[in-house]
């Protein structure tokens, strides 16, 4: 896990509302990633590609028969019964159509028709724009939600990138104190005031510090569970409006954060945020930690969001820019 000590030397906390945060640098480390893909992930034995190998191994060519277990372990693999049934669907027309030699040639067709669902919703590339980018987070608590924030404000570091963070998430404590533990891990500013503080106004300050300090980005956490989704929904739309009325044209990014390893139910949390929220891209978090990842390609496809960043492991530097082919090649092998 992350070496959260204080360091000597780093500014305490602060009674004032709006407080600025400024603690001491940490070393960044960077790291190439490794894995299949260059996306830093390893194959698992259990997972989606180890089936289809000994689906796609038992048989010279694909039957009928082989389709349907390919059905079954695409569901299995949380890609979700519609989405399945449109890509086997997809994939048994390619290979009729290119000759339905082997097995090897109905595992390439299958790859394809996957890709191609995850480029149907559109650039997966992450660019901040004019400063100051506004980046909101949003997504339910253990989702990794403030921690993928730190693994981002890290690499937007690395890139010579100058932030500051705001700990919109005012009613826990514990999710305030986490945001300034980390800024004191990464040397950045944190706006954050008192707990039950109104987050509209902990996101104007964030804003306006950024502006008047000439910041390239400010990284929002939010809430991810009140009383109610109606409530929450509500205190999302409050966070984005006072944003556009500070800055016009911002937020640059509505970025939902999921955990890889919910499956299906992270589909039903995209669904519920990008009705509500905007969401304009997910990362997808945890990665590593499933055996089944399929999730990406059903999000992509029913709800035509892209995803744009995956959480590869627990290290600071271990969050991934997403790429369709390296995922791919990671989902039929893992």
């Amino acid at each position: 896990m992350f070496d959260r000590r204080q360091r000597g030397g780093n500014a305490g906390p602060s009674s004032n509302p709006g407080e600025v945060l400024l603690p001491a640098t940490m070393p960044r480390p960077a790291r190439a990633p490794g894995g299949l893909g260059g996306l830093g992930l390893r194959a698992r034995p259990s997972g989606l590609g180890a089936r289809l190998r000994r689906i796609f191994g038992s048989a010279a060519g694909a039957s009928d028969a082989t389709w349907d277990e390919i059905e079954e372990a695409l569901i299995a693999g949380d890609v979700g019964p519609t989405t399945t049934l449109e890509v086997v669907d997809g994939a048994r027309t390619r290979y009729a159509k290119a000759g339905g030699r082997d097995a090897d040639l109905a595992r390439s067709v299958l790859a394809d028709e996957i890709r191609d669902r995850l480029s149907g919703a559109g650039a997966s590339g992450f660019e901040l724009g004019p400063p100051p980018a506004v980046l909101l987070f949003i997504g339910v608590n253990g989702s990794g939600k403030t921690t993928t924030i730190a693994k981002l404000a890290a690499r937007l570091q690395r890139d010579g990138r100058t932030i500051a963070l705001a700990a919109a998430d005012t009613f826990r404590a514990a999710a305030i104190e986490q945001l300034r533990i980390w800024g004191e891990q990464l040397g950045t500013l944190v706006i954050a005031q008192r707990t039950g503080a109104d987050p509209g106004a902990v996101a104007f300050d964030a804003v306006t510090a950024a502006e008047s300090r000439g910041l390239d980005a400010v990284l929002i956490d939010t809430a991810g569970r009140l009383q109610n989704k109606t409530q929450l929904m509500a205190e999302l739309g409050k966070i984005r409006r006072v944003v556009e009325r500070r800055l016009p044209g911002q937020p640059r990014h509505v970025l939902l954060v999921l955990d890889a390893t919910t499956g299906q139910n992270g589909l039903a949390q995209a669904e519920a945020f990008s009705q509500e929220a905007g969401v304009t891209g997910v990362i997808l978090t945890k990665l590593d930690g499933t055996a089944k990842g399929g999730i990406a390609v059903a999000i992509a496809d029913r709800l035509r969001l892209p995803i744009v960043f995956v959480g590869v492991g627990e290290g600071i530097e271990d969050l991934a820019p997403f790429d369709a082919n390296a995922y791919v090649e990671w989902l039929l092998a893992a």
